[in-house]
């Protein structure tokens, strides 16, 4: 089963990439990712009874954030977690030296951070392969992701993690896209915008709900949407992540390479070897996860300056807090 859904995700890839992008057929294009979509959602929650959890990935969230630290392996992620945490994570110079989650806690400005060494993936992992599968589903539960390059060896591997992590409905520094998408009993498809669209119309709409076999829905698009959004809607299992590509290992680049990987967005240069420029890695990671520190006063007495209320700026009103 397995191998013939991912022979179809294959075969379905091959005929995008031989199909001409034009407006004729973005149609075409549009219902093909709407298969994959369905066919790789498939591939990642197989039908029936699936074994126990993976060893060592059943680790509970704890603290007021988490923090994964994703990454090929052997690009120094453990070394990072025992410089910052002092968990002992094991460190050796050959590749998939962590095999399972090892969890470890920062406290930092007052917040306790539960920071996480995930095992090395490699390409393909989306599909299956290694531990790839357990390593981003737990991923999925971080509030922000730390994409951890060497910086001798080529930013490519960026593109290959970003590629396996989209493939697991994880969107990087993205915000959900502007469609309201609602079920109903009957009625057909209301297509509604508010804003000129560019790629999607009533007919393209519908092509795609058609291959989810939805007939009655209201869709309201509140941006210039893709078929790409629409679809992520549709699915409804997409998350939003905040990410920082955390570049390791700068000691051994010249200061020529740094200042062409400084140009990249999201991105800090660190050597974890050497606790270079560290404390700019949490205050990067502090500004990302976006949170704020609320002080309690009992009545009479002094605010308590010790132990803050760490709350997140989305919900951080009266009612998020009691």
């Amino acid at each position: 089963f397995v191998m013939s859904l991912v022979q179809k995700i294959k075969d379905i890839e091959d005929e995008m990439a031989r199909t001409q992008k034009n407006k004729a057929t973005s149609n075409h294009l549009g219902i093909l990712k709407a298969k994959l979509a369905k066919y790789k959602r498939e591939l990642l929650l197989p039908k029936g009874g699936g074994g126990g959890p993976g060893e060592g990935f059943d680790v509970s969230k704890t603290g007021d954030a988490r923090i994964g630290l994703i990454g090929f392996p052997s690009v120094g992620k453990s070394t990072l977690l025992n410089k910052l945490t002092g968990t002992f994570s094991e460190v050796a110079s050959y590749e998939f030296t962590t095999l399972t989650c090892v969890p470890g806690i920062i406290y930092y400005q007052g917040a306790k951070i539960q920071l996480l060494d995930l095992p090395g993936i490699i390409e393909g992992a989306k599909d299956g392969k290694g531990r790839g599968r357990q390593v981003i589903a737990v991923g999925r539960t971080c509030d922000l992701i730390c994409i951890v390059l060497d910086s001798s060896r080529p930013v490519t591997h960026k593109e290959l993690i970003e590629k396996e992590l989209d493939g697991f409905g994880i969107r990087l520094n993205k915000e959900p896209p502007n469609i309201t998408f609602k079920q109903k009993e009957k009625g057909g498809v209301n297509y509604s915008h508010t804003v000129p669209q560019s790629t999607l119309d009533l007919e393209t709409v519908r092509s795609v709900l058609n291959e989810y076999r939805i007939h009655n829905a209201d869709v309201c698009l509140r941006c210039d949407a893709t078929f790409d959004d629409l679809i992520d809607v549709v699915e409804g299992n997409r998350v939003y992540i905040r990410c920082i590509y955390v570049l390791n290992k700068i000691d051994q680049i010249s200061m020529e390479e740094l200042d062409l990987l400084d140009r990249m967005p999201h991105y800090v240069p660190i050597s974890a070897h050497h606790e270079w420029n560290l404390d700019s890695m949490l205050e990067k990671c502090w500004e990302y996860l976006d949170l704020v520190r609320i002080y309690t006063k009992p009545k009479g007495q002094i605010p308590d300056y010790n132990h803050p209320v760490v709350m997140r700026r989305s919900r951080s009103t009266v009612e998020d807090f009691c």
